[in-house]
């Protein structure tokens, strides 16, 4: 298929109304679906919410799933520079032709869809609801015998909850969007505790009291049987190791001991205890451990691309998706603990919803420098008036602004090198590239493109 043909189809789905506008609703995703006969329904569904780990936690699922021999569809967001990243099928994002093709398929179905919420006074499908039913339709078809399925944004009204997912599952929750799912973290709690169905299960993380208040408050009023960390599984321990951690987990069903996971920091410990809890609760009820074989291969296959990725080395350069305080937080904890840096330079571009003070803040005690840039959204915020930011927070000596993303990654580099091999600086100079997940996407492309710089 040419890229002509690509073009044309992400003209006509970006055309509508983007993320950052999504409409709490649930009616016209449903309606859409209606119309193509519930795809929607022609499989199980383990659904994930949160606020940070959701996607590394929904991979880690899906890949012991896929371990088991199960066929799998995953659908996370957003994507690091090809839409297709969003919708898998066992393990392989969807390709060009098959996005294409089915695109074809469901378009005519969004389009009557569109006219009967015209003559009702309303908005037609926005982005999310359009790639919802897209992604609820190719698995559908593949045909996969489980769906992992990433919330949006939220979890009451997100367009994938009219799926009625047996294993609703909980990362977690903690401020952000707060202008759409509410100021505190117990009305945004309240507002995720929407994916509860009756009668099903609920897999959570460590949450705080007035969070886990509210989502046990929903399982109660649902009827539905609540897993939680630190009473019913938990991280025993965990050991850093090269391109990864030893972990042991004390699940539901098993202890599982000497784990390898492929992924860095103490957060994606826990995004893998919660993975094995979400697993055991969804193969056995709980009561059947994961074999040791499965185990493995599940969790050697699970990926994480955006999350502490390393792009280049002399200097180390990272790129992370975190983009709120509290996934900065275990960004930092995780760098210091993965990559003992004597210099680290920061590229920080915020969208312009979120709490840029907050995220320098939280990364203030690992970053040396700022590199202040933009992200590539409609949403960004103006580089120069994010600088400010950072320099209330950090000063203006450890700040430097550079609104082009490749210029800011060679000032970055240059800032970085003057600091490789200092005395006293044994492990070197690095840059991580944070703050918005269309600002990594970007640089990878560059990267992938030019190399780095």
């Amino acid at each position: 298929m040419s890229d002509t043909a690509l073009d044309r189809m992400l003209d006509e789905l970006y055309g509508r109304v983007g993320e950052k506008a999504p409409q709490p609703r649930l009616s016209a995703t449903r309606r859409a679906l209606e119309l193509m006969g519930d795809p929607h329904r022609a499989y199980p569904i383990v659904h994930i919410t949160g606020t940070n780990g959701k996607t590394s936690t929904s991979r880690i699922i899906e890949s012991l799933l896929r371990a088991h021999g199960l066929r799998t569809g995953l659908f996370t967001s957003p994507d690091l520079g090809y839409l297709g990243q969003r919708i898998v099928v066992d393990g392989e994002p969807i390709d060009e032709a098959s996005l294409l093709a089915a695109w074809a398929e469901v378009k005519p179905y969004l389009e009557l869809t569109d006219t009967e919420l015209a003559a009702a006074d309303e908005p037609p499908l926005t982005f999310f609801e359009a790639l919802t039913v897209l992604a609820y339709a190719v698995f559908a078809d593949a045909p996969i015998d489980v769906g992992v399925i990433e919330v949006g944004m939220g979890g009451e009204w997100d367009s994938t909850n009219v799926a009625d997912g047996q294993v609703a599952v909980f990362t977690p929750i903690d401020l952000d969007h707060t202008e759409r799912l509410g100021r505190t973290v117990a009305e945004i709690a309240r507002t995720k505790a929407g994916i509860i169905k009756p009668g099903r299960s609920v897999v959570t993380a460590a949450q705080q009291p007035e969070a886990l208040a509210e989502l046990e408050r929903a399982a109660a009023l649902s009827e539905a049987d609540v897993t939680l960390e630190g009473r019913d599984f938990r991280v025993l321990s965990r050991t850093p190791a090269v391109g990864g951690q030893l972990v042991d987990v004390q699940g539901r069903a098993g202890r599982y001991e000497g784990l390898f996971v492929p992924l860095l920091g103490a957060h994606q410990a826990q995004n893998t205890a919660v993975a094995i809890a979400a697993v055991e609760t969804f193969i056995g009820g709980g009561e059947q451990p994961i074999t040791g074989d499965v185990l493995a291969e599940g969790l050697a296959g699970a990926t994480s691309p955006g999350r502490l990725q390393v792009l280049g080395s002399g200097p180390l350069l990272v790129v992370d998706a975190a983009h709120n305080p509290h996934g900065v937080a275990a960004m930092s904890a995780a760098l210091r603990e993965s990559f003992p840096l004597g210099h680290v330079v920061a590229v920080l571009a915020v969208l312009a919803d979120k709490d840029a003070a907050g995220i320098v803040r939280a990364a203030e005690g690992l970053v040396d420098e700022f590199v202040v840039t933009t992200a590539p959204s409609d949403r960004t915020t103006d580089p120069d008036e994010l600088a400010a930011t950072v320099v209330g927070v950090v000063g203006a000596d450890r700040v430097v602004v550079e609104p082009d993303v490749e210029q800011a990654l060679r000032r970055a580099r240059e800032l970085a090198d003057e600091h490789e091999g200092a005395v006293g600086e044994p492990s070197g100079a690095g840059v991580v590239v944070f703050g918005s997940i269309t600002l990594i996407a970007k640089a990878i492309q560059l990267v992938d493109e030019h190399g780095w710089p």
